[in-house]
């Protein structure tokens, strides 16, 4: 039996109601932070919201169980519908929803949301809808190609509209979805709707997309499997730190990343880059270092502003390519970054070292140098170098030779994922969020092509 302190809480945010609710849920802090945002939504705070969650992480419970349970029961006249890639995947949801409904805990929280029984002769109750008996509110669930005839829509959740990464990169899907959203759920959506959005991101070009690139007032969040880039308010994990690692933990992920790593960007990662698209494409890899690779060299891309990445390549020039050996690839500052640049330059032996002078990179260099010496590293030259030419032009002229010329390590996917996504990631078009990876593999070869820095 719930107290009143218990009931006041569940009735006050969705993560209390889910606890009292599904007495087996044990959040960690993503899904104390995923339910806030989720929270926000349910009390009009937010009115339109994508969020991309990986698989298995608890994203439908929260977003196509949970969250229209709480909000009917909030406010019994809401008129809230659910769409997904089909009616069968639809009505799961829509009885699930019931089945929260109908615990006795439910009916103490919220007494006024009552679904109709036997004798409630006008309302209605299946598996594709139901009102909610004595008030205005329903719930109807619809698969991508149904119908939403009748009242309009206060609230609209569509939840993995795509079924699978090949419907979602065919284009009559997702043409057809976009059809369906503009033609039938757009038009039950009148001045205070909401719409929440909640799916694998398969194709930059699907329904979100779409909707990105026509309006501008959506909230979006995104939760990598993997953290990438600075902590942010609503991710404070460092880089590279698993979401949920009690339940799908770093090793895992990196497994299922190296099995398919085009796939585990899209599903895990929620950044869709479809293939056709992409700058770089059958890189070259080496198991063996050949014996001329005697040479050792450096390039570092600084970063420029805050969220970027410094990219640190130490490699072994040869006459038939260029065989990278380390990588420094990170988002932290300066006062950090500085000192391993420096260990990395010292451990390989590292005969010259190039650095971008831009923004700062030449007192970085400096320091950089300082902290060498102090290591007993009197081998590494330092070269700096101000560059003026367009970067994203760079990388795209240079694009076929770093294809043909570097080589990347057996594992080099394992052995620097963010690095690994950067590169295999970018896309020809343009558009990217990062290009501090395909900077420093361009200036490897760049460097290269300068005659006096050629040394073999």
């Amino acid at each position: 039996m719930l107290n009143i302190y218990e009931t006041e809480l569940a009735r006050r945010h969705l993560r209390d109601f889910t606890l009292i609710t599904k007495p087996n849920f044990k959040p960690n802090w993503f899904h104390d932070k995923y339910y806030e945002v989720l929270n926000k939504f349910a009390k009009g705070e937010i009115k339109k919201l994508a969020i991309s969650v990986p698989p298995q992480h608890g994203k439908s419970e929260g977003s196509t169980r949970r969250l229209p349970a709480f909000m009917i029961g909030r406010n019994p006249n809401l008129r809230i519908a659910i769409a997904s890639y089909n009616a069968t995947k639809a009505r799961k949801f829509n009885r699930e929803i019931q089945r929260v409904m109908d615990e006795p805990d439910y009916k103490l929280i919220f007494p006024e949301a009552r679904l109709p029984s036997e004798r409630d002769k006008n309302y209605v109750r299946t598996h594709d809808e139901f009102d909610i008996a004595g008030k205005e509110g329903n719930i109807k669930t619809v698969g991508v190609g149904g119908a939403l005839t009748g009242d309009p829509v206060d609230i609209m959740i569509i939840d993995d509209i795509y079924k699978d990464q090949k419907s979602a990169w065919s284009h009559t899907v997702r043409e057809n979805v976009q059809d369906w959203y503009d033609t039938v759920a757009d038009s039950r959506l009148h001045n205070d709707s909401q719409v929440l959005i909640v799916f694998t991101r398969w194709h930059e070009k699907d329904l979100l997309g779409h909707l990105l690139s026509k309006e501008d007032d959506w909230v979006v969040i995104n939760y990598p499997a993997i953290k990438k880039g600075p902590p942010t308010d609503h991710d404070p994990r460092k880089e590279g730190e698993a979401l949920w690692p009690e339940r799908h933990n770093k090793e895992k992920l990196e497994k299922t990343r190296l099995r398919n790593s085009h796939v585990f960007e899209s599903l895990y990662q929620g950044d869709p880059k479809p293939r056709e698209g992409l700058l770089y494409k059958n890189l070259k890899i080496y198991r063996e270092l050949p014996a001329t690779a005697k040479t050792r060299k450096a390039v570092v891309d600084t970063a420029d502003l805050g969220k970027d990445y410094l990219c640190s390549i130490v490699y072994a020039p040869t006459v038939s390519g260029y065989y990278l050996l380390d990588v420094l690839y990170t988002t932290e500052g300066m006062e950090v970054t500085e000192n391993k640049t420096a260990v990395q330059l010292t451990k390989w032996d590292t005969q010259r070292a190039r650095v971008e002078s831009n923004n700062g990179g030449r007192g970085f260099a400096r320091n950089v140098e300082k902290i060498c010496r102090e290591l007993k590293n009197r081998k590494t030259a330092f070269d700096w170098y101000h560059q003026t030419d367009n970067k994203e032009v760079r990388i795209f002229t240079n694009a076929a030779e770093v294809m043909n010329m570097v080589y990347f390590p057996e594992g080099w996917d394992l052995k620097w994922p963010e690095f690994y996504s950067a590169i295999t990631g970018y896309m020809a078009q343009g558009g990217n969020e990062f290009d501090d990876g395909p900077d420093a593999l361009t200036m490897v070869v760049e460097a290269e092509g300068t005659e006096e820095y050629k040394i073999y």
